[in-house]
């Protein structure tokens, strides 16, 4: 017998007969002899709708009253998924987030997850009982509802089949597993059977929306076995083996030889902004993005271009596009201190990232990468490097280029 954690987005949800093929899923799982428990996101575009009602009473919000109204939208899912189930002939049950509980801290809309009480929970699941769980939320230290954030389910998932010591944690989606690169735009683009968390991470993180990079970084973290998978397959459960994210030894001892690449990952939600004429000195750096990190500005790709006289520098880098007009406003304000000559900005750009884990110990990856994109005669703007990923800022115009001949390159392409 199996303890295996299943979670549903919105879209496996999204109405009674989308939630009706999500429990014949969940019915196929208790009938192998699993014990089972369930994670649901809000109906798709529940969410949505209760975030812009709370924006059209205030704009600018108590954060607590937001996540007692958004977090209403799992409370409705739990409830049906659970009648679906017992309409089955499934043992079933509901557990808000503060039944279990769900411990988090008082971070409202943003809150992280501190522990999980399953003595109960799990009592229920060795009796026979499969309990549906509410994504995206908790309950703070002062019994307050919280959420996550967007996209918070997956965490939720996962840090329940952590203290659960679940076998695997199933994401039941929209799409069959985790591919080389988006396959729309690459019709030859492969499924990958195993994946490592740490190049999950990597392609969570550069642009692919599969899981939530929360997620992918709990799982490492406790070495939780996840699977990808399509709620709109057939198979009933885990017939039709998805995407495995797994720890990298785990592939190793199948015998498996990791690729040099695995995958090539695109974001078209960056801003880039160049600060000109800085003094080239000690400390500049630090005074450009002091400013940036009081303000939580997250920035990602620098590069600095000294000047030939050495007496000032260009320094260029890149920031989420939501937060570019407070980026700029945040360096205006330190102009006079600065005194630099002026902040340039474009939102024409789009970051494309080679990932693999394989790129440890093989040379030319780089190489490869910048020869492609010459040949294509695709300028590269900006470059950052962690040791299992490349990635460049190109104009956004030559994206999918980009990503079509990155993927041919590396040997990607489905034969």
């Amino acid at each position: 017998m199996a303890r295996i954690v299943l979670k549903f987005g919105g879209t496996s949800v999204g109405d009674p007969d989308r939630i009706r093929n999500a429990a014949r899923k969940v019915k196929a799982e208790v009938e192998r002899g699993n014990q089972v428990a369930v994670v649901v996101s809000a109906m798709s575009g529940a969410t949505n709708q209760l975030v812009k009602w709370v924006n059209d009473i205030a704009p600018i919000h108590d954060p607590a009253e937001y996540d007692m109204v958004v977090a209403t939208g799992e409370q409705v899912t739990i409830g049906l998924m659970a009648l679906a189930l017992q309409q089955m002939g499934v043992k079933s049950r509901s557990w808000g987030s503060w039944q279990i509980p769900i411990r988090t801290d008082d971070a409202h809309a943003k809150a992280r997850i501190l522990a999980i009480d399953t003595g109960p929970l799990g009592a229920a699941m060795s009796g026979g009982e499969v309990p549906i769980v509410p994504g995206f939320q908790g309950v703070s230290p002062g019994g307050r509802v919280t959420t996550l954030g967007r996209g918070g389910s997956d965490t939720s998932a996962v840090a329940l089949a952590a203290a659960l010591g679940a076998d695997r944690c199933d994401i039941y989606t929209d799409v069959d597993g985790v591919y080389t690169t988006d396959p729309r735009i690459v019709e030859r683009a492969r499924k990958i059977d195993r994946v490592t968390y740490e190049e999950m991470l990597e392609m969570a993180s550069l642009g692919s929306k599969v899981l939530q990079t929360r997620s992918v970084e709990l799982a490492m973290n406790h070495r939780v076995r996840v699977q990808v998978l399509s709620s709109f397959d057939a198979a009933l459960g885990s017939d039709l083996p998805g995407t495995l994210v797994v720890d990298e030894d785990e592939i190793m001892a199948q015998g498996i030889e990791k690729s040099v690449v695995s995958g090539i990952a695109y974001s078209k939600d960056d801003a880039k902004v160049t600060v000109t004429r800085v003094a080239d000195q000690p400390g500049v750096a630090a005074a450009i993005f002091g400013p940036l990190a009081d303000a939580n500005i997250n920035v990602d790709m620098i590069v600095q271009n000294v000047s030939l006289d050495g007496s000032s520098t260009d320094i260029t880098f890149t920031v989420p596009r939501t937060d570019l007009a407070r980026a700029i406003q945040c360096l205006e304000k330190s102009k006079a201190d600065l005194r630099f000559d002026a902040v340039k900005s474009d939102t024409n750009v789009a970051k494309v990232s080679v990932i693999g884990v394989g790129m440890r110990s093989h040379a030319g990856v780089a190489l490869a990468m910048f020869r492609t994109l010459a040949d294509k005669g695709i300028n590269i703007q900006v470059i950052s490097t962690s040791e299992i990923k490349i990635s460049v800022l190109v104009a956004a115009e030559y994206t999918e280029l980009a990503v079509r001949a990155l993927h041919s390159a590396y040997g990607l392409d489905a034969a």
